[in-house]
């Protein structure tokens, strides 16, 4: 976990590798490229072994890497009523991890209602061998693709054998026993479990977001709150809870804790779920301005107390265990 906090995604101080990134295929070429397909959610510890062994093969058959996903996620063109899509990562933070991985072209494909109608021969022989002319491609050990989810990898196997390309497919990654997933990872962050997720994703998990107008409760007790809006709707939210977290804003770090949930000693009938962060030392009016939550761990569960005196005291002893855990 060290690592990640040299390559953070809210750090400026990164260099990222240069990706060609490609939204359609009319100007792509690579040479002898390896290949890779999926939509990566989370581009985890999973995903990262298929891009390592995507190097390995690049540099084999003195190749180029080549990743090939899509936008926008495929639920929400097959199923234009989806209201429960939850993603780990938003299209910018997966391009800046593809970077940060040392991918060498990034496809990211329109996913449209046509193009969810082709077939899996279709996808091969159109995409695949016509257009990308692949050389070598890596698949995970859930592989599935195409219409009905027909492309699997006995399927595969057929067409490398037809279209003159390699295959390999690659077994799970285990962590105490339990195959990395993004799945795994959502039901984790749902369940407020941070250091689990992070553990899972290899680094930390972040949300972007803008800072919009509160009903200023935070300030008339010492513990002035940015209210946050999420930058995109899909962005999985963590479950209920007071979480240890970093904050960027504008390319400053800083420490604080924030809470998920619904501020139950202030409201007796809230429905909506607030983002709210208390922001260490920090006295500035940032309304309206971006910022980037980095989530290290969580302090304990919401909950309502009897009085404001008590939710003070509680407040305090939060802030202590936030500042250890950031330490």
């Amino acid at each position: 976990m060290s690592s990640f906090r040299e390559k953070s995604l809210c750090s400026p101080q990164v260099n990222y590798k240069k990706v060609k990134t490609y939204t359609d295929l009319s100007e792509f070429k690579a040479k002898n490229p390896v290949v890779t397909i999926g939509t990566f959610d989370g581009v985890h510890r999973g995903h990262r072994i298929v891009i390592e062994r995507l190097k390995e093969y690049a540099e084999k058959y003195g190749g180029e890497t080549v990743l090939f996903t899509f936008y926008p996620h495929p639920r929400l063109v097959t199923n234009p009523d989806e209201k429960n899509l939850r993603l780990l990562t938003t299209l910018e933070e997966k391009k800046q991890l593809f970077a940060q991985f040392g991918i060498d072209h990034l496809i990211v494909y329109p996913f449209t209602k046509e193009f969810s109608e082709l077939t899996y021969t279709e996808f091969v022989k159109n995409v695949l061998v016509d257009k990308i002319k692949t050389h070598c491609l890596v698949v995970g050990y859930d592989h599935k693709f195409g219409k009905n989810r027909e492309g699997g990898f006995e399927y595969l196997k057929e067409c490398a054998r037809e279209y003159n390309f390699e295959i390999e497919k690659l077994e799970p990654l285990l962590l105490d026993d339990i195959h990395v997933s993004s799945t795994k990872i959502r039901e984790a962050l749902q369940a407020g479990n941070v250091k689990k997720a992070n553990e899972h994703l290899g680094y930390e998990f972040t949300l972007h977001g803008t800072v919009v107008e509160g009903k200023r409760l935070g300030r008339t007790i010492g513990f002035p709150t940015a209210n946050i809006e999420s930058s995109d709707v899909h962005k999985l939210i963590p479950g209920y809870g007071v979480y240890a977290v970093r904050i960027n804003i504008e390319g400053r770090e800083f420490k604080g804790m924030l809470n998920i949930g619904t501020r139950p000693t202030f409201n007796q009938n809230a429905d909506n779920r607030s983002i709210e962060v208390n922001i260490f030392d920090f006295e500035e009016d940032i309304y309206r301005k971006g910022i980037t939550l980095v989530f290290v761990d969580k302090i304990r569960e919401e909950q309502k107390f009897p009085g404001v005196e008590a939710l003070v005291e509680q407040l305090k002893k939060d802030k202590v265990a936030a500042l250890k855990i950031l330490s």
